[in-house]
């Protein structure tokens, strides 16, 4: 072979070489481009706009995009249904707020673990960290392309669309690895503080009652980090500190722990206090019968009731009233030694106005002549509705007056006496003791077709009249009328009753005998009004009693004749 040859047969091998090595380069190029083009296509997008990606912070106590913050309340993600573990969504607030030339805009994704998490991205650097590799862009093109043209693009989940939901709302959210996730359904919070005069809170599911305790526990399906916890007093009287002295606070709480189960019941249990002001005739109606009542009568009998503040006279008194409303003894929650486990609990009880129900607000419409019926039945009474008297020769009509003895008292009750009967009326004189038997009083206020008293928690046994029967209500001086009206006289037309206020006049009073005439206290009688209750308390009902013009009051003795007549 000549010489020249031979470099030149090497030069050949070597260009063929260093082409098999392009060729094969290219290969490898094209084979990549080909499995990015058709298995993940979005990375060629992001990396030509800049974006990617990105993991989320974690969820935040607040719920921005509900403007939700309950505090030690609880706060609670929403469900989240199929399509939201499947893709992610974009929304773009209505107004976007640009400072300092950056412009924010708000993404909510919906991640796996079905949190929902907000976090900003700004125009002009966007990060994305996948695998723990960072990728930036500052290119300013793809920024101003990103301000315009911001798209939503599908996030890989491992979920699929076999999702399940259970019969107690509980969704079961399946892997694509054959596992299962368990999400519970989102809850109202425990209780309700939203009413003026009374907090409630109802719970559904694992609901136990330690006795002895001051705990009530809503156990979770699923351990939470989350903890709710509200501190109640079960008793209708909200905002009266003094009042609540005598009441126990209980804690309401959700958590995963909770003491295992002594006794299951299946019919709910209602929580409630015989603290406060009980052993008060009106309150113990208008704080705890009424509002037991409202709460209680639903449940037709199938409900247990748990007592703090146990007092074991008032469940005695009240008994047989108490048993119209449950089947079972009640629990004395404050003594009691077993974990008491419910379905359902409701602490605290529903309450109107002062000796009041508002239909419209009440279940299945109750009224105060649906409670007056209930207390007759209770009681065991003779008379559900008064008998027009047509001869008065017959049978006389029956007058009760409700005598008092330590104020409000009548200073000439034998001269009131004798009026009525004159008018022919056969009287009856009670004197309004709360210790009384209220079997006893409740028959014979039923027996009677009148009866009047001072302003007076006495006046609250009005329950028991017949329908159409008569109350005269006397009003001590003072300006009471107004709270004589809210505390008797509308219960009293809502009972069905008919209704008489005699406001009595400066001559009628005892505090002629405790202050001279040119007094505020009768020339001015309401500056004592802003002064605050106890002060009108004390001048006008703790030390006050009356003298009935007898010649005046027997007008209003004879228009409740005629109506009885009628």
């Amino acid at each position: 072979m000549p010489m020249g040859s031979k470099p030149r047969s090497v030069r050949n091998a070597n260009q063929s070489r260093r082409f098999r090595f392009v060729l094969l380069i290219v290969g490898c190029l094209v084979v990549t481009m080909t499995f990015l083009v058709v298995s993940k296509p979005q990375t060629l997008f992001l990396s030509n706009i800049g974006l990617g990606p990105s993991l989320l912070p974690p969820q935040s106590d607040h719920d921005a995009v509900n403007g939700d913050d309950r505090g030690i309340q609880g706060s609670h993600s929403a469900p989240v249904g199929k399509e939201d573990a499947q893709s992610s969504q974009v929304l773009e607030s209505n107004k976007e707020k640009t400072e300092g030339g950056e412009k924010n805009v708000i993404v909510v994704d919906s991640t796996p673990n079905e949190e929902t998490n907000i976090h900003k991205l700004q125009e002009t650097k966007t990060e994305t960290e996948e695998n723990g590799m960072s990728i930036t862009s500052d290119d300013p093109s793809s920024n101003q392309q990103e301000t315009h043209d911001r798209l939503a693009l599908p996030t890989i989940s491992n979920y699929t669309i076999n999702d399940r939901t259970q019969g107690d709302g509980t969704v079961v959210l399946e892997h694509s690895d054959g596992g299962e996730q368990i999400q519970t359904p989102e809850r109202k919070p425990l209780c309700d503080d939203s009413d003026r005069r009374t907090d409630v809170c109802e719970m559904y599911g694992d609901v136990r009652i330690p006795g002895n305790s001051s705990s009530i526990i809503f156990v979770e399906a699923s351990k939470t980090e989350q903890k709710e916890l509200w501190q109640i007093h079960p008793y209708p009287r909200k905002g009266d500190e003094a009042c609540f002295k005598g009441v126990r606070e209980l804690a309401v709480e959700a958590g995963s722990e909770a003491p295992l189960c002594t006794v299951n019941h299946d019919a709910p249990a209602i929580v409630f206090s015989t603290g406060g002001y009980a052993g008060s005739l009106f309150h113990d109606f208008s704080d705890l019968l009424v509002p037991l009542f409202l709460t209680a009568r639903p449940f037709d009998g199938e409900v247990q009731f748990v007592v703090t503040d146990f007092k074991n006279w008032w469940i005695t008194k009240y008994l047989p009233v108490l048993q119209k409303l449950s089947k079972y003894p009640a629990i004395d929650f404050d003594k009691d030694k077993e974990v008491h486990c419910f379905k359902q609990v409701k602490v605290g009880l529903r309450a109107h106005n002062e000796f009041h129900i508002d239909p419209a607000r009440a279940p299945n419409g109750y009224t105060m002549l649906d409670f007056t019926k209930l207390t007759r039945s209770a009681f065991s009474l003779a008379r559900e509705t008064l008998v027009n008297i047509e001869d008065l020769s017959v049978r006389k009509p029956k007058l009760l007056i409700i005598a008092r003895k330590q104020s409000r008292a009548f200073t000439n009750i034998n001269e009131i006496v004798e009026m009525a009967e004159g008018l022919g009326y056969e009287v009856v004189v009670e004197e309004a003791d709360p210790g009384s038997d209220i079997a006893r009083m409740a028959g014979i206020v039923n027996s009677c077709d009148v009866m009047m008293g001072v302003h007076g928690s006495g006046l609250t046994q009005m329950v028991f009249l017949p329908l159409s029967a008569t109350l005269i209500q006397i009003v001590p001086w003072g300006g009471l009328e107004g709270k004589a009206m809210l505390d008797y006289g509308n219960p009293a037309k809502e009972m069905g009753l008919h209704y008489v206020q005699y406001s009595i006049t400066i001559d009628e009073s005892s505090l002629t005998e405790q202050f001279p005439r040119d007094h505020p206290v009768f020339t001015d009688p309401m500056s004592f009004h802003s002064r605050g209750f106890q002060v009108l308390r004390s001048t006008f009902m703790d030390n006050q009693n009356v003298k009935l013009d007898v010649n005046k009051f027997r007008d209003v003795l004879w228009k409740a004749l005629e109506h009885l007549i009628q």
